[in-house]
């Protein structure tokens, strides 16, 4: 490293080559900034490359521009709304067909590159040249610090340089075995800005094993459901599909449902939402000579009627031999399946993370903390997605609202 490009002031210093802070310095330099991208790992973007099942479901089309804030959770889900209304899914759309990215649509708005989500990789990075975006990987930063003059400066293994301006995009705490680290957070915190409580989010749930015991033989089993959480107030609920798993449940329905969970809370599943299974079974009765257990099975999938059958000796018999009160009884259970997780599979397994620097110390427009010249960007904001491209959105969003401020 030369002397001349270590002891210069560079306009902005970007800590976290993600999706967030490679988009920023791109901008940012292309807008004729002097931009220093730093980052601890040797690889680059790693959590766009294995998002989306390694093709990155980089964005969502149904996000709507005026009322942004419905997909995505935090203290003040307003917040969101400034950037995610001035950069939409339209405009990332454009510059992902400007370089001839090639990408497909999948259900509920969701994005995917066709081919590979290192295409999405490179493209950003040749956003970084195109802006004259000086990378430094892998480097490690030990501090930061503002200095007399107003300027900070960042101490690192390849020396300390100084900046006008600072962009954490740090990231969250998922996945720490690609190098997630809170290194954000605690810089948040040295300057005196608030931090809301991190914790895992798009996660699977577990329960104890005692409870799970009659269900763990279901792990691999999927199905539509409808479920919800929380009371008249704060319900949610979403259509999705569920996995069963050994230790519990994941999959869409659960992954968006752990945004909204809080321990202690209950989660009511209805197991077969396109119908009335108390009015189907009447019926069946008064026809079917079936077992119970195979008649089920044209409303839910066949293992999770034998299952469910399995638990009660009334349901162990034919149809038409069963009582009503027997027949309710297993209609109510399978629609308002109503259980309580006993935690989550943790940071290793979650998507991303919920809470993180509080958004009352940030500006809605530049995403500038209370700090004056250090900004904040991407997943260590207290801002998180639905499952389906929302939280890169953000990302871009959140990135383009602060590259344009700088």
């Amino acid at each position: 490293m030369s002397g001349a490009i270590r002891d210069a002031v560079w306009d902005a210093v970007v800590i976290g080559a993600g999706a967030a802070g490679l988009f920023c310095a791109g901008l940012a330099g292309q807008r004729g900034r002097r931009v220093l991208l730093i980052d601890h790992s040797a690889k680059v973007a790693e959590k766009i490359r294995i998002s989306g099942g390694g093709r990155a479901n980089f964005t969502n089309r149904d996000i709507d521009v005026r009322a942004p804030q419905k997909h995505f959770v935090g203290e003040n889900p307003h917040f969101c709304r400034s950037a995610l209304s001035r950069y939409t899914p339209a405009d990332f759309i454009a510059l992902m067909d400007r370089h001839g990215i090639a990408w497909h649509e999948k259900h509920k708005g969701q994005l995917f590159c066709d081919r590979s989500a290192d295409d999405l990789i490179q493209m950003l990075l040749r956003e970084c040249d195109a802006g004259g975006v000086t990378r430094w990987q892998p480097c490690a930063m030990a501090d930061v610090r503002q200095s007399g003059s107003g300027n900070y400066e960042i101490d690192t293994d390849r020396g300390t340089v100084q900046a006008a301006k600072v962009v954490v995009a740090t990231g969250g705490l998922p996945v720490p075995q690609i190098g997630a680290t809170d290194f954000g957070l605690k810089l948040a915190t040295r300057f005196g800005l608030r931090v809301v409580e991190p914790r895992p989010a798009l996660v699977p749930l577990t329960f104890d094993g005692a409870h799970w015991a009659p269900y763990a033989d279901l792990a691999g089993l999927a199905l539509p459901v409808r479920i919800e959480t929380g009371d008249k107030k704060t319900r949610m609920a979403f259509d999705e599909d569920l996995l069963f798993t050994h230790r519990g449940l994941s999959g869409p329905a659960i992954l968006q449902i752990s945004s909204y969970w809080s321990p202690g809370t209950p989660l009511r599943i209805d197991l077969a939402p396109t119908v009335n299974l108390a009015d189907e079974l009447a019926k069946a009765k008064l026809r079917s000579h079936k077992r119970l257990g195979n008649e089920l099975a044209t409303w839910v999938p066949t293992r999770l009627a034998e299952a469910w059958t399995a638990q009660s000796p009334d349901w162990q018999r034919p149809v038409i031999e069963s009582a009503d009160k027997a027949l309710n009884r297993l209609a109510e259970q399978l629609q308002r399946w109503t259980l309580t997780p006993t935690g989550t599979e943790g940071w290793r397994k979650a998507e991303v993370m919920r809470g993180g620097v509080d958004t009352r110390d940030l500006s809605q427009q530049t995403l500038e903390s209370r700090q004056p010249g250090l900004h904040f960007i991407g997943e260590v904001v207290d801002v998180t997605g639905w499952l389906g491209g929302y939280n890169f959105q953000w990302a871009w969003a959140s990135a383009h609202a602060c590259a344009q401020a700088l």
